[in-house]
């Protein structure tokens, strides 16, 4: 879109003075974002929503709105200074006073930029630690949110539903590789693990196990650092919803302990690092220990086990289905992506009694 159009959107919201610049921010893959300079106090984040992920903007927004109020309302209750730069303030609209516009086929909008804040790609043991305790800390200070969420993305994390996708796949066959040895031979050994990797869905059932206000995508640039090296906030709350803690705490890890790619073609280099383990652990326990219930606390070594096994089970069934959901580099790009992400749940099932170890050791600390 050109300067102007997006101008016009901008005017739509409670913006303090001129608009001087506009220009892409970041690279983001779900939504359109840009950056809203002004001659006024304050510039601004502009972002173009993706509907075809996000079908609720309401829902996603009032999310967002009743998380960014409830933690200000925290930082002011507990005397932080710099409130404006530890959490996302979103603008209303002019004319609804919502925190989104839309012209009918597009929403938007507007929040403001937090200044003299840095993110970070590398996932090191330092960087790691500071996750655990900023991903932690964000679900510590929603744990008594008033307010009901709903569901961003639909059964997101839902592993039972997940197993049943890859049964149908199986079943339906079409794209005809039911009939590849490897692939049979994956789906064997994924199915027979089954019933124990879908125990946190039973768990919920029989009342075990809750559900919390969750971020849902802790990668470790989802947080923005002060120049001295302090967390300000956790940024990017599109996925901010009710789910299991395992989503923080198992989705984090599956990324950052890969000693390899997500779809590493050497499956020697993937492994689960154990070190990334104990960093983000610690900090999480820090900041998130006092609200983890007993059976939470010891089934965090699952959830490092779940989402590998989680995403292979959703590479394989795309693979089956033809590749009709993510996209792929070369024709095999699927398979390759679920023998990587097998290779990495085996790693760390087989780390599960050290990892419990740990976590028993940090616990008395």
């Amino acid at each position: 879109m050109d300067r102007l159009a997006l101008e016009q959107i901008v005017g739509h919201f409670a913006v303090q003075g001129k608009v001087t610049d506009i220009r892409m921010l970041g690279n983001g893959l779900i939504n359109d974002t840009f950056l809203v300079l002004t001659d006024g106090p304050e510039d601004y984040v502009l972002q173009r929503i993706n509907q075809s992920i996000f079908k609720d903007v309401d829902l996603l927004q009032h999310n967002i709105d009743c998380v960014t109020r409830h933690i200000r309302e925290k930082l002011v209750a507990a005397g932080e200074n710099d409130i404006g730069r530890k959490v996302l303030r979103f603008l209303p609209e002019r004319t609804t006073g919502k925190s989104y516009w839309t012209d009918g086929e597009q929403w938007w909008r507007v929040s403001v930029f937090i200044p003299d804040a840095l993110t970070f790609e590398a996932v090191t043991p330092e960087y790691a630690g500071f996750a655990g305790v900023a991903f932690g800390r964000f679900e510590a200070m929603l744990a008594d949110l008033p307010d009901r969420l709903g569901e961003t993305i639909p059964d997101f994390h839902n592993m039972e539903l997940r197993a049943r996708q890859l049964r149908e796949a199986v079943a339906a066959d079409a794209a005809g590789r039911m009939d590849y040895p490897e692939v049979r031979s994956l789906v064997n050994d994924i199915q027979a693990l089954e019933e124990e990797m879908c125990k946190a869905e039973r768990m919920h059932r029989e009342g075990l196990l809750p559900k919390r206000i969750c971020h849902c995508d802790t990668k470790v640039n989802n947080m923005l650092f002060d120049r001295d090296g302090s967390i300000l906030c956790v940024i990017d709350l599109d996925t901010v919803m009710p789910s299991f803690v395992f989503s923080d705490f198992g989705d984090f890890l599956r990324t950052a302990a890969n000693t390899g790619a997500e779809d590493d073609p050497d499956l020697d280099n993937v492994s689960f690092d154990m070190e990334i383990f104990k960093a983000f652990a610690k900090g999480y326990l820090t900041s998130a220990g006092a609200f983890l219930t007993p059976v939470e606390r010891e089934n965090l070594p699952f959830a490092a086990m779940l989402f590998p096994y989680m995403q292979a089970v959703r590479f394989l069934t795309d693979y089956i289905n033809g590749d009709t959901y993510y996209k792929i580099k070369y024709p095999e790009h699927n398979l390759v992506r679920t023998r990587a992400q097998w290779k990495l749940f085996l790693s760390t099932r087989e780390k599960v009694d050290e990892m419990a170890a740990f976590l028993e050791t940090a616990a008395q600390g």
